[in-house]
Parts: C-alpha cells; sequence; structure tokens
C-alpha cells in the first residue's frame, strides 16, 4: 500500500483536488515569506517611498490577518463571526484609499500653457480674413 492509499482513507475523496490546490498554495505563501524574511524589513523600507511602504504595510497585514482568518476556519470558529472580519474591512478601506492616491500620481498633469494655445489656435475668428487688409498692427510689431 502506497502513502497516497493511506492519505486518501483518512479524508472523503471528493475533497482531495482542493487539498491538493491548498497545499499547493501554502507551499507558495511558504516561498514567498522566505522571500521576505530575507531581506531585513528596515533595509526594505529604505529602498522604498512612502507609498510603496504603505502598501508593503498594508499588504503584510492584510496577509496576516487572512491568514488568521484561515486559521479561525480550521478549528471550527465562524470568522464572519469574529473581530477579525471588521480588521479586515478596515485594511481594504486604507488599501482603497492608497490605491486612490497611487491612481491620482499616475493621472496625466494638465499643461494650462499647452491647453491654452491649443484653444486658442482652434478658436475661429471672424476677422482673420480680413487680417492681411487690417490698418491695426500686428501684436509683434511696433510701429513708430
Amino acid at each position: 500500500m502506497s502513502e497516497d492509499d493511506v492519505n486518501t482513507e483518512e479524508y472523503p475523496t471528493e475533497i482531495h483536488d482542493y487539498l491538493a490546490a491548498f497545499e499547493k498554495s501554502l507551499g507558495s505563501v511558504d516561498e514567498m515569506l522566505k522571500t521576505m524574511m530575507s531581506v531585513s524589513r528596515s533595509e526594505l523600507l529604505q529602498k522604498l517611498e512612502p507609498l510603496e511602504q504603505a502598501k508593503m504595510d498594508l499588504v503584510s497585514v492584510y496577509t496576516l490577518n487572512s491568514m488568521f482568518w484561515v486559521y479561525l476556519a480550521t478549528q471550527g470558529i465562524n470568522p464572519k463571526e469574529h473581530p477579525v472580519k471588521q480588521e479586515l474591512e478596515r485594511i481594504r478601506t486604507y488599501m482603497n484609499k492608497v490605491k486612490e492616491i497611487a491612481d491620482k500620481k499616475k493621472a496625466s498633469k494638465l499643461d494650462k500653457g499647452a491647453a491654452s494655445r491649443f484653444v486658442r489656435n482652434a478658436l475661429w475668428e471672424p476677422n482673420a480674413e480680413n487680417e492681411h487688409t487690417s490698418k491695426t498692427p500686428a501684436k509683434g510689431k511696433k510701429r513708430k
């Protein structure tokens, strides 16, 4: 009898795929944690801009609370009735605020000078045809 046969006898076969996916996800989390732990937090924060620091802090705290959510679920406690739910919602609110700030930073800036020149040149002037025969001097030229 192989090890897989013993393991499948311990739980229903219907959840085997779910457990395999869960195990794969745990492996991914473990790899990510090892990567994050390889660099000291203060060293990492020094290399980041304040907005990036906020993003990293929010992702870290969200991940920690999400893992606690999973832990509660594995212990038979309904996490929807636990204060961790409100904490996750609070973190999501701050994540949305940081996202808005980042989006505003990425938004294109209006060059007022270029916009005014564009509008000025795009407007039709009714006296434009008569400008060549006009007796008034051009703006750029001065007459004595």
